[in-house]
């Protein structure tokens, strides 16, 4: 009886979790174009301008992303954890990119250890 009360309680706390991250995800299914770019270690005035001028990012619902971050991204993946808290944004070379997400209906902040990027959706 204990074991099944137990596996119970693990598929209903899995649901949740699993209902908790796609709602971040559909807020993060979109085009998103950088605002504003905080760097946290030394950054070129022209990687700062390069990143502002053509940093853009689209996400699809089936985990691939697209755009330019610190550089182009032409066939790259995502994943969403922690609620929609924590993205890693894979380039094709399977380079990730950590960070932490902030995701509203019109803003997408993602802060990583080299700059705090602000997005806003196109």
């Amino acid at each position: 009886m204990k074991k099944s009360n137990l596996f119970i309680y693990g598929i209903v706390l899995l649901a949740v979790l699993m209902i908790s991250c796609h709602k971040g995800r559909n807020k993060l299914i979109n085009s998103w174009k950088i605002t504003a770019v905080e760097a946290k270690m030394p950054l070129s005035d022209s990687a700062k301008t390069a990143i502002l001028t053509n940093g853009m990012l689209t996400f699809t619902k089936d985990g691939y992303v697209t755009g330019f971050l610190q550089s182009e991204i032409t066939n790259g993946t995502y994943v969403l954890t922690k609620g929609g808290k924590s993205l890693v944004i894979k380039d094709e070379t399977g380079t990730p990119y950590p960070c932490e997400s902030t995701i509203t209906e019109d803003k997408l902040i993602l802060d990583s250890k080299e700059m705090k990027i602000t997005l806003d959706k196109i």
